[in-house]
């Protein structure tokens, strides 16, 4: 063990002292931080880890108590050198993060490893050289084999030098389905560190919600259509394909032409060309036909289909928004034709999708405040009837809203654009349990012409 690493350890211990001893707005801050993330962790289904030893480990690096961070009250109530002061405040960029082991611990290893591990953050593709600490059971370590997937924090000692920090979640070595899996499990357990090791690629993510909802405008014409479902899932289609050829314009690439075209002008030979192909072994002729076709770029993004319950109802309202992304709702129209009825049997249904939409999560605080702000009256007096509270106005908005366990401020939509190699994950997972599931169906019918299907 190295003296910054020691010496790491010592501060992280009494960093951990100071906020499980020390009472008042500390411990209340404490309590408030682990119960939010305990509730979220058991919606979520987190397991096979620690949960109130990783909300504690959390809170001591991003906690906020008395308007100040938790790093920077330890630090002012503590006599620490300077050298100290800076290594507790650079823990403020610990991050939870889905790894790769790709090196373990080999004092023979021509890398030079040492007793460190080398991680691959899968989220970003980042690497980090990671020296276990004491907290870590030996039984632990001895599982961080190359190609393991673990989820964890890690906690800077110093510049390209970390530790683990909190408890280690293993998962195994994933085939892509399951990767694939994990990552979206982790994006729900920790929503703010999807990218938590990459500022700019969580910026890219949110510009690029921000230029569909751009787009989305300039096409439809407001930040709210609605339309049937048929009719929308056409119209969405016909959007995709005038924003792409608008990316394909702004990249420089004439989407007229065909691959091969392309990489001609790129100043790449038909022999390197077929050369490739060949790799491709059996699929080399569906490779050539692509390269040929005029439409293969604009096809490299996948057609928009909604879900069959979407594109049959009668009505769908989508709404739009910079930050809160996209949100499909069949039932909108009725809602608001239900707000302008006065009859009992109306106000009974109006009252029974108030209550479903309490519960939806796809009804988030924009959509509320969206109807708060055109239905006031209405609206309110339902949620009144709804919760049994009929003084309720539309400055209580955000508090039912908040103990209905809905977010008040946006995280990352799901349209957000995604890293290259993540898109790709997720492609290739697609196709292997489409492949699987064609398997399982071809081995069906195998039976039932043989006469031993079950």
């Amino acid at each position: 063990m190295n003296d910054q690493l020691k010496r790491s350890e010592e501060l992280k211990q009494d960093l951990y002292n100071f906020v499980l001893d020390t009472d008042g707005e500390l411990a209340t801050a404490l309590e408030s931080y682990s119960a939010d993330r305990l509730k979220l962790w058991s919606s979520t289904n987190l397991q096979g880890i620690s949960r109130s030893e990783l909300a504690i480990d959390m809170f001591l690096t991003e906690g906020q108590v008395a308007d100040q961070s938790v790093l920077d009250a330890f630090i002012h109530q503590s006599q620490l050198s300077k050298a100290d002061q800076a290594l507790v405040r650079s823990w403020q960029n610990t991050f939870n993060g889905l790894f790769k082991v790709l090196q373990v611990p080999d004092g023979d290893s021509a890398e030079g490893s040492g007793d460190r591990y080398e991680l691959m953050n899968w989220l970003t593709e980042k690497r980090y050289w990671v020296e276990p600490s004491a907290a870590q059971s030996a039984e632990e370590l001895a599982r961080l084999s190359p190609g393991e997937i673990v989820v964890t924090r890690l906690l800077p000692m110093a510049p390209e030098e970390w530790t683990f920090s909190g408890p280690l979640m293993l998962l195994g070595k994933l085939g892509k389905p399951k990767l694939a899996v994990a990552i979206g499990n982790f994006k729900n357990w920790f929503p703010g560190y999807l990218y938590g090791d990459a500022p700019e690629l969580l910026e890219a993510a949110w510009e690029s919600v921000e230029r569909f909802h751009q787009d989305f405008v300039e096409f439809f014409g407001g930040d709210r259509v609605t339309l049937s479902g048929h009719e929308l899932n056409k119209k969405l289609n016909e959007y995709q394909d005038v924003t792409t050829q608008r990316r394909l314009e702004e990249a420089g690439i004439d989407g007229s032409k065909s691959l091969q075209e392309l990489a001609a002008e790129a100043g790449v030979s038909e022999a390197d060309i077929a050369e490739s192909v060949e790799s491709f072994g059996e699929d080399g002729g569906q490779v050539n036909r692509l390269l040929k076709n005029k439409q293969a770029v604009k096809m490299a993004m996948p057609s928009i289909s909604l879900p069959d319950d979407l594109r049959r109802a009668e009505a769908v309202t989508v709404f739009v928004h910079p930050r809160w992304g996209q949100t499909f709702l069949k039932d909108y129209t009725h809602l608001t034709q239900l707000f302008e009825a006065t009859d009992e049997a109306s106000m009974a249904k109006l009252d029974r999708l108030i209550q479903k939409y309490l519960k939806d999560d796809a009804v988030n605080a924009y959509i509320w405040r969206c109807l708060a702000d055109e239905n006031p009256k209405p609206l309110m007096a339902s949620l009144g009837r709804v919760l049994d509270r009929p003084e309720l106005s539309t400055a209580d908005l955000d508090q039912v809203l908040a103990q209905a366990d809905k977010p008040l401020e946006p995280t990352l939509p799901e349209i957000a654009n995604v890293p290259i190699h993540l898109h790709n994950l997720f492609q290739e997972a697609l196709q292997e349990v489409g492949q699987g599931s064609s398997k399982k169906k071809s081995k069906g019918k195998s039976k039932q012409k043989t006469g031993f299907a079950v």
